[in-house]
């Protein structure tokens, strides 16, 4: 790595990713980006800032309200050859097109055989940042419930920004969740990873980080919760609790390895997911657990996740149903006093 590259520019989320679709867009011609408001707009988010500029509407379109249109575009696109980025403005409006996606994009390429490639990035802002019911949903549980789909999850600005460039490279198709607090947040707020070197890189897609090593507890989570757990862990190091903190980084492929490593060394694991709670990521993550490791040797096993109710549009209600710093301190601290 050059040495202007480790410069520690204050970018933010929106940031990192832009410069990592810009930098694939420069290295492959066939690399297009289409979505609402992506061109002259540069993104909902910024996250993709400079890209019309530079490569012009042949190859940065903006779409109409019609996800489901654009999304079937996109998957002509992939299977004539192209490598088409797609943005769909918010994760709840991923249901608008979820036939293309569980029935086309998943699908194609098994059901070719092989022979047709899919080659193709959703890319879409989840999370919860006070708006309501139908625009803050996660819903990356629900797309890792699909067969034939990578789902990408980052955490860290040094995560936007490789693990996009690994998900635009990849032939499989990818749905890339990028939080909406992480991508207006700033390198200088982030606990992690905050030098974004200039240069191309990836991160690969489907292995775990471990953002903090620790011996009491295995916390494991995903996304924006990764910053909650890293503020959380410092506090109740100060109490004697030693946490270790596995980022996802995510879904499919699934790290469990890295999970389990864990797990037998601490013997005690909590999963805090910003999804919902029921048939979810949790779930999924402790019953891997519990088949992998015998349960008599685990002390303790909870999850802390969205109940099953949608998210309310009053701020002091959502943060009484999404995980949040003391919501998972509190956990910590409670299974620590445990057996």
């Amino acid at each position: 790595m050059a040495n202007n590259d480790k410069i520690d520019r204050n970018l933010n989320g929106s940031e990192a990713i832009a410069e990592a679709i810009f930098q694939e867009m420069q290295q492959d011609e066939n690399t297009i980006l289409i979505g609402e408001d992506v061109g002259k707009c540069g993104g909902v988010f910024g996250a993709s800032r400079n890209c019309f500029s530079e490569f012009g509407e042949n190859r940065v379109r903006d779409m109409p309200i019609s996800e489901m249109t654009f999304t079937g575009m996109g998957v002509g696109m992939a299977m004539s050859g192209l490598r088409p980025i797609i943005e769909i403005m918010f994760a709840d409006f991923l249901g608008v097109c979820l036939e293309q996606i569980y029935n086309a994009i998943g699908k194609i390429h098994y059901m070719s055989g092989g022979a047709v490639k899919m080659p193709i990035v959703v890319k879409t802002a989840a999370g919860n940042i006070g708006s309501a019911a139908q625009h803050s949903q996660c819903l990356w549980g629900t797309l890792a419930h699909l067969p034939g789909l990578k789902i990408v999850v980052p955490s860290s600005l040094y995560d936007h920004k490789g693990l996009m460039a690994s998900a635009i490279r990849s032939n499989d198709p990818v749905i890339f969740f990028e939080h909406k607090e992480l991508l207006l947040k700033r390198a200088r707020s982030f606990l992690s990873n905050p030098i974004v070197p200039q240069n191309t890189y990836t991160v690969p897609i489907g292995k775990a980080a471990k953002p903090r090593i620790g011996s009491d507890i295995t916390l494991v989570t995903l996304s924006y919760s990764v910053e909650l757990a890293l503020k959380s862990a410092y506090e109740v190091a100060k109490e004697g609790i030693d946490v270790e903190i596995i980022d996802l980084r995510s879904l499919v492929p699934l790290d469990i390895e890295t999970v389990l490593q864990s797990v037998r060394k601490t013997q005690r694991l909590l999963v805090v997911d910003e999804d919902y709670q029921s048939f979810g990521v949790s779930g999924e993550i402790i019953t891997r657990v519990v088949e992998n490791i015998d349960p008599t040797s685990l002390r303790q096993i909870k999850r802390h996740a969205v109940p099953d109710v949608p998210i309310p549009a009053a701020l002091s209600l959502e943060q009484v149903v999404v995980p949040n710093y003391d919501s998972i301190k509190n956990m910590l601290i409670m299974m620590a006093k445990g057996p």
